[in-house]
């Protein structure tokens, strides 16, 4: 069985963001990306967690801190319980010293803590300053909970999701998260570019999870000022072209087919035996292929039920037809191309011994970005970090006993995949 290969840690590696601290404030996923990014090309990002610590780590797969292994990965750990007059004092020390600023309070949280923009800002007039919350940071929405699942709804996504005949479908993954963390991450290469090379000043990000889902849906509200029309559920069909959709193959596995061309729809044709549908009526052309897509997937779907997944792949690419394998992770850990290009690769690991974590993404030729550390413990970076502002020896234990910082991490995990 083919198995990823073995990797270690590059603690001496740089990166195109080497010297760039980032100070990150957030929790969960789209700030944790957002800093993951950023961290797996050479930024010193110092996460900033409560006592119980960032909560995605408590996002647990049979006790094992999975979510937190990857997306903490290259990050410093410093506990700083920030209810704490004392903790706050010293983030502000640490202030001047970063290029980033991320946090993903409740709009009007920072503030409340005394931490707003312009304290910010008169502090380091060079912070780049992200500000992650659900809604944005005004409009009536902004003290709505920022839970991706509601913005997943609401953007529009779940609507056209699924199937015409079944309920919207939410995506089963953090999908508005992740959006907003790779729109996050850009913007903050923007905001600190315009502070590097243009001479400006630092500046605040507003980064809701909305906006960016909303975004990636394309051209829906001119669609719809257009037709007047709800974009449909089609399930694994498209609205725009024909024949696309996911075939059942004699393994009981699948393959995703799309011949969304016209001159792909004629190769797929002749290459299941079938080229009198090229002058058909009802295929000859995109539109009526999208039309009477239930009928020519009953065709397809007949001829790709009689291989197995392995021969309609081989079958098809032979043909020149684009089609691929619908894969699950366990094929997905043994398949050659994944594996020759290292998309995921095992790491060492204290939980699991070996742990597969996924690519630096992506792959730059002269400042490539790589995975120096693991994912840190509670605090694991304080005294080095709080000794860069002189809290040393004694006065480091009597804020440690005071509670303002904060070691090891006392989680209530959340059992079962992610």
């Amino acid at each position: 069985m083919n198995a990823p290969r073995k990797k270690d840690y590059q603690p001496s590696a740089g990166g195109a963001l080497h010297g760039v601290r980032v100070l990150d404030l957030s929790r969960l996923v789209a700030g944790n990306l957002l800093t993951q990014v950023l961290g797996d090309f050479g930024a010193e990002v110092v996460k900033v967690e409560p006592p119980a610590g960032d909560t995605l780590r408590a996002w647990q797969t049979h006790g094992v801190q999975t979510n937190w292994k990857i997306y903490a990965r290259n990050k410093k750990s410093l506990g700083l319980e920030l209810r704490r007059p004392e903790a706050r004092e010293l983030l502000a020390k640490l202030v001047p010293s970063a290029a980033m600023f991320v946090e993903s309070f409740r709009p009007g949280t920072l503030e409340e803590m005394g931490m707003g923009a312009e304290t910010l800002h008169a502090l380091n007039p060079k912070l780049v300053i992200v500000r992650i919350s659900g809604w944005g940071q005004d409009g009536p929405y902004r003290r709505r909970p920022g839970f991706g699942t509601l913005v997943e709804g609401m953007s529009g996504f779940a609507s056209f999701n699924g199937f015409a005949d079944r309920e919207p479908v939410l995506p089963p993954m953090y999908l508005a998260d992740t959006v907003a963390g790779l729109y996050g991450a850009s913007a903050a290469m923007f905001a600190l570019r315009e502070v590097e090379i243009n001479g400006g000043r630092g500046q605040v990000i507003d980064l809701p999870l909305l906006d960016p889902m909303f975004a990636v849906l394309g051209p829906q509200a001119a669609n719809f000022r257009l037709t007047g029309k709800v974009k449909p559920r089609s399930g694994s069909r498209s609205t725009n072209a024909g024949p696309r959709n996911a075939y059942r193959c004699k393994d009981g596995l699948y393959v995703c087919l799309s011949s969304s061309t016209q001159k792909m729809a004629e190769r797929l044709f002749r290459s299941i035996g079938r080229p009198e549908l090229i002058d058909d009526p009802r295929y000859r052309a995109n539109s009526e292929r999208v039309r009477h897509a239930e009928e020519l997937d009953a065709i397809i779907g007949e001829f790709i039920a009689r291989r197995t997944q392995a021969e309609n792949v081989a079958f098809f690419e032979q043909a020149e037809v684009t089609i691929g394998p619908i894969y699950d992770i366990r094929q997905i850990l043994e398949d050659p191309h994944v594996l020759e290009r290292e998309l995921v690769a095992d790491y060492p690991d204290t939980d699991m011994g070996a742990f597969p974590m996924h690519h630096v993404v992506p792959r730059l030729s002269g400042t490539p970005g790589s995975i120096r550390t693991p994912a840190p413990r509670l605090g694991e970076h304080n005294r080095a970090l709080l000794g860069e502002i002189g809290v040393t020896g004694a006065a480091y234990s009597r804020l440690l006993a005071a509670g303002a910082v904060c070691e090891g991490a006392s989680v209530t995990p959340v059992s079962g995949e992610q």
